[in-house]
């Protein structure tokens, strides 16, 4: 009964008042059916009891009364009928498009983002079109006011504005993806073959647009940041392509064209393209194939001649612009000057002594942009010790440093301290100690490698440092610092400046050894290189190892990590005189296989769905085989990738299938020289064990005999 009322009252009972029948006969009747019933009037709150009207008019103000209860109150319970319903229809609306709003968001929730700014409009217009209609709910408002239930109004309300918050979200995201995909479009045409001005200068635009973008917060920004830098990169190779190109054709146009000025022009472009760093065209083949195309057109040039240069000009009128005509401001060219052909007005090739020329001055660029990117690579890091690390300690910004940012210095940073100091008080002064003889570089790498493996620590801590600056990096105090800086880019950027300089220094080295072949310290520099690689390897290589989970033991015990890398797997088991393959016999297994001195882990790799470090994978561990315990056998059945790997005289084999026969003789290679030193290891030991007694039975033979 309390439920029956309560249900037809807008608020909370407090007090319940029974008005009893006047007659004799009514009021027997009903004390008769209170009794009869009295299990369900019972109440959850107070319940008075009422003889007359006139009680009532002490708990009730009479204008709050009918007048059939002695009230002033008018009342028609024909109007009172209606509203009930008029109430009861609009809290059925307000469940329907609560509902309504409801399944939109879930439908908005799930949509995935086009891949073309076609569909991504027409989605765009299609959820706005809809977001208006159901907007139109709302326009009811005017009827709440008649409505007594102040529940459903704040129902509504809550639903709107979840959904309106949650709109704005979606809607930005929408718009956003639509200018990714009108960028992705317009990247894909600037790269355009044809070298027209037009081309070059939408290109600058669209890089321009897309750093737009990236200053806005666009959601995509590790795929725009990479395009912008390659739109840049690309538009400075063409110009420089472009005056190389009207350079070399201007020189061999005129057969009349003076010697002494031609020569002069010669070591003018010599010099010119040795003067631009050397890494910029690494990842951009055309540059590279539009030189070798100047090489092939000068070894043919007497074929040739124009004997007209206004022909030139007018060929090249539509490309040239202000970069192109200011010399002293051009970008990057990356070319072997060991192949230019530096011949005189009669076509003959430069002598062995003018190619070592050549070949020193490219040495010469390259330390010089060694020693300066150094130097701008000290001064980067110092920045970011003085302007953020500094500034955490400063009790005049700690209210601007959140609390998951608070005593996260050490893993924010790292061990960056550490790579400071090495290279302004260590490296750099020797580096600088070769400026005069670069070919012998190599050697300061190769003494200071132990000291370079301080970057396998930061890049381990590099995930923990990702993730912590995702949490706060919208915080008041990394935009306080960054404003102070007046820098461009915010911390992350330069948080990443390590593992750039470590990857750089193995590009340099490349470019040093390419100029330095048959050099004295030719040895060193590929010696140097080959240990970059190596800590790279290493870097790469315990970057997989800590994500492993589910391992119980302790990794490091396990030796050193040898190899890592993907794999399909088969698995046999032999149990008695019964084979038991596994159910999916003819569908691998997927493992991602870890391989160290002493042990050989199987784990399944696992992708993350987050971003920046929180993409890379993990790897759950599913089981270990140690090393002393195991064979191999080369090649196994039917394909020239796989090979098997075997325990307990095969009653376990695991068939392993590499992506290519050249991982493949790899990892055999390296398993093989794995158990080859645990034999040897083995064979020493017995031949210590036995040397250990054959002394032992001698000292006892000869103590015996001094006995007796």
């Amino acid at each position: 009964m309390y439920l029956y009322f309560q249900g037809s009252f807008p608020g909370n009972l407090q007090l319940v008042l029974v008005l009893r029948p006047t007659t004799f006969l009514q009021r027997t009747v009903s004390d008769i059916l209170f009794k009869l019933n009295k299990d369900e009037f019972k109440m959850k709150v107070p319940v008075i009891m009422l003889s007359s009207i006139t009680e009532l008019h002490s708990y009730i103000d009479r204008t709050q009364l009918t007048q059939e209860l002695g009230g002033t109150q008018e009342y028609c319970h024909e109007k009172w009928i209606s509203h009930r319903t008029a109430i009861e229809g609009f809290a059925l609306m307000v469940k329907k498009t609560a509902q309504t709003l409801q399944s939109f968001g879930t439908e908005l929730a799930e949509t995935e983002l086009p891949n073309e700014i076609q569909a991504t409009t027409f989605l765009l217009s299609t959820h706005s079109t809809k977001k208006i209609s159901l907007h139109l709910c709302f326009l009811l408002s005017p009827l709440l006011s008649l409505c007594s239930s102040v529940r459903l109004l704040s129902q509504l309300d809550e639903t709107e504005r979840a959904f309106d918050e949650f709109w704005v979200r979606h809607h930005t995201k929408l718009e956003q993806c639509l200018q990714l995909r009108h960028f992705e479009h317009n990247y894909r045409e600037a790269h355009s073959p044809l070298l027209q001005q037009e081309t070059l200068d939408r290109a600058l635009a669209l890089s321009r647009d897309g750093d737009e973008l990236i200053q806005n917060s666009h959601y995509a920004e590790d795929s725009i940041q990479p395009k912008c830098s390659e739109l840049r990169a690309i538009s400075e190779n063409v110009n420089t392509c472009l005056f190389v190109c009207l350079f070399v054709l201007c020189l061999v146009s005129d057969p009349l064209f003076c010697p002494i000025q031609a020569s002069k022009w010669v070591d003018d472009g010599i010099y010119l393209l040795a003067s631009q760093p050397v890494d910029k065209c690494q990842s951009h083949e055309g540059a590279e194939l539009a030189l070798q195309e100047l090489e092939r057109y000068l070894d043919n040039a007497g074929q040739n001649q124009l004997t007209d240069l206004s022909t030139i000009w007018t060929e090249y009128e539509a490309v040239l612009n202000q970069q192109l005509k200011v010399r002293g401001s051009m970008p990057l060219v990356q070319i072997d000057m060991t192949t230019v052909i530096n011949g005189d007005s009669n076509g003959r090739h430069a002598s062995q002594s003018e190619e070592e020329e050549n070949l020193a001055v490219l040495r010469r660029h390259v330390m010089n942009e060694l020693l300066e990117t150094e130097r701008a690579y000290v001064e980067e890091l110092l920045c970011v010790m003085q302007g953020y690390a500094s500034e955490m300690d400063n009790p005049a910004m700690s209210h601007l440093i959140p609390a998951p940012l608070q005593n996260k210095k050490e893993i924010l940073f790292g061990n960056m301290p550490e790579i400071y100091h090495f290279h302004k008080r260590t490296f750099l002064r020797e580096l600088e100690q070769y400026t005069d003889c670069p070919q012998l570089v190599g050697r300061c790498f190769l003494e200071r490698m132990t000291d370079l493996q301080i970057y396998e620590k930061y890049c381990h801590n590099k995930p923990r440092s990702e993730s912590l600056w995702r949490q706060c990096s919208d915080c008041a105090f990394f935009q306080e610092c960054q404003k102070k800086l007046e820098h461009k880019l915010g911390l992350d950027s330069y948080l990443l400046k390590p593992v750039q300089r470590i990857t750089k220094y193995q590009l340099l080295l490349k470019e040093m050894l390419k100029y330095s072949k048959g050099c004295e310290g030719a040895a060193d520099l590929q010696e140097a290189l080959t240990s970059i690689l190596g800590i790279l390897k290493a870097v790469n290589d315990s970057m997989h190892l800590i994500a492993i989970t589910g391992y119980e033991g302790n990794l490091s015990e396990l030796g050193k990590l040898l190899m890592q890398g993907s794999f399909n797997v088969w698995t046999e088991h032999k149990k008695g005189h019964a084979k038991v393959k596994d159910l999916a016999r003819f569908k691998p297994m997927q493992r991602h296989l870890f391989l160290h001195e002493k042990a050989l882990l199987f784990c399944k790799r696992r992708e993350e769905n987050g971003e920046g470090y929180e993409k890379a994978p993990s790897y759950s561990f599913k089981q270990s085989l140690n090393m002393s315990a195991v064979g191999i056998t080369e090649n196994a059945k039917g394909d020239n990738k796989k090979f098997e790997i075997w325990c307990n005289s095969r009653e376990e084999v695991y068939i392993v299938q590499a992506p290519t026969t050249e991982v493949k003789t790899t990892w055999v290679n390296e398993i093989r020289k794995v158990l080859t030193t645990q034999l040897e290891a083995c064979r020493g030991t017995e031949r210590r064990f036995i040397s250990y007694y054959t002394a032992f039975f001698y000292v006892n033979a000869q103590f015996q005999s001094w006995s007796q």
